[in-house]
């Protein structure tokens, strides 16, 4: 079996050891088995680490029946050598801040509120745990960040330690462990105990900080975002750039951000409205056009046209405006968008032409779907022929039905 440096001491960057095993898996994968290793396998909500060996990167490493694989680039040359690792040590860190402050989070949720956390997810930006609640609070949230915080700066110790079933009654557990051999505990004293294989800091003055980003509602519990450590730094940089720019573009100071927002939001929405009232004038006076537009053809009387890149809606407008202005038509709007085609099929009130089976006939034709009603529906689908030809076909399956 492996012996798991990162165990002995979670600082090791580099060391050198036997290779006992060169292999493929079942995927055709390469992957080597040490005889000792500082590369920390996927497990427990913390992702693997990165590195090196013998300069060869390792992409993966997981532990399978019982063996630690260092997936690699590449084969190593000679599997029998002594090879010498590296671990990408900033990642490992990272990975260490964001562990134990996730610790110190759940901790903090269950002492003050008794909310307990059901899952753990270290991300590459974010990380998150899920609480067994239905909402909290933003003084909630406060709260629990304090704490934490105050409990990073005492910098206490953080302690992991191998025990036997035996022995776990001597500590108050935050919920009860999975396994009863090969426990290992992390614990922070006097207030947070936890059954845990992740690779911590020594103390919480390494998580440097916390800082709950959001929280939003995940079926019945409460996800919470956050971030520790240099991520923090991160955050803020990346939401300071952002500032900065909104500040030069809205003309406006930090603290005035919100306002200044609130006024352009307001001003679009009366844009918004006006370009809508100005759209539905020019509605108006395109409809009373085409009411003079009027064909006849096989008996009915028809008005048709094809538009180029016009919205669905602009058709299914027109063509209710179309049919106030005449109701003893059939009227037939044709869009090419892109690579799409999308047309409206609508009766005056005076006509007896039903458009559901005009709509079954055309649809097929271009891969399309759509619905309605027998005196107005509206369908899309694939650009398989032009505007024209379609309006063609509208019309004869306008003559065919009755």
């Amino acid at each position: 079996m492996t012996t798991k440096l990162y165990y002995q001491s979670p600082y090791t960057e580099s060391f050198s050891t036997p290779v006992t095993k060169q292999a493929k898996d079942e995927a055709g994968n390469w992957f080597v088995v040490l005889e000792g290793t500082a590369f920390y396998p996927t497990g427990g909500g913390q992702p693997h680490d990165t590195g090196n060996l013998n300069g060869i990167s390792v992409v993966d490493v997981q532990e399978v029946d019982s063996e630690i694989r260092h997936y690699l680039e590449s084969p190593l040359p000679d599997s029998n050598a002594v090879i010498h690792g590296e671990i990408d040590w900033n990642r490992r860190f990272d990975h260490m801040q964001q562990h134990a402050g996730q610790h110190l989070l759940s901790a903090a949720f269950e002492e003050l509120f008794s909310y307990k956390t059901v899952s753990f997810h270290l991300g590459k930006e974010i990380s998150t745990i899920d609480l067994a609640i239905k909402d909290l609070t933003e003084k909630e949230a406060v709260e629990v960040e304090n704490t934490v915080n105050r409990v990073i700066r005492e910098n206490r110790p953080i302690e992991a330690k191998w025990v036997n079933e035996q022995e776990l009654s001597q500590y108050p557990l935050r919920k009860k462990l999975a396994v009863t051999e090969n426990i290992r505990l992390v614990i922070v004293p006097d207030f947070d105990y936890n059954g845990c294989g992740g690779t911590h800091p020594e103390t919480t003055g390494e998580v440097s900080t916390l800082k709950i980003l959001s929280w939003e509602k995940q079926r019945k519990q409460i996800r919470i975002s956050f971030v520790c450590g240099n991520r923090v730094l991160k955050q803020l940089h990346q939401k300071q750039a952002v500032l900065t720019q909104l500040t030069g573009l809205l003309n406006a100071p930090e603290q005035g951000m919100v306002e200044a927002v609130k006024r352009l939001l307001e001003q679009s929405k009366n844009q918004d409205k006006a370009i809508k009232e100005v759209k539905e004038e020019l509605i108006q006076y395109e409809a009373k056009s085409f009411a003079s537009q009027v064909e006849t053809i096989s008996g009915r009387k028809i008005i048709k046209t094809v538009f180029q890149n016009r919205p669905i809606a602009e058709l299914q407008s027109l063509a209710r405006s179309i049919i106030a202005e005449v109701s003893n038509v059939v009227i037939f709007l044709v869009a090419e968008n892109e690579d799409k085609l999308q047309f409206v099929c609508a009766r005056g009130s005076a006509s007896d032409v039903n458009m559901k089976p005009i709509l079954e006939k055309i649809l097929p034709i271009i891969n399309g779907k759509g619905g309605g009603s027998e005196s107005f529906a509206q369908g899309g689908g694939e650009n398989l022929l032009s505007g024209e030809e379609l309006i063609d076909k509208l019309v004869i399956s306008c003559s065919t039905t009755f």
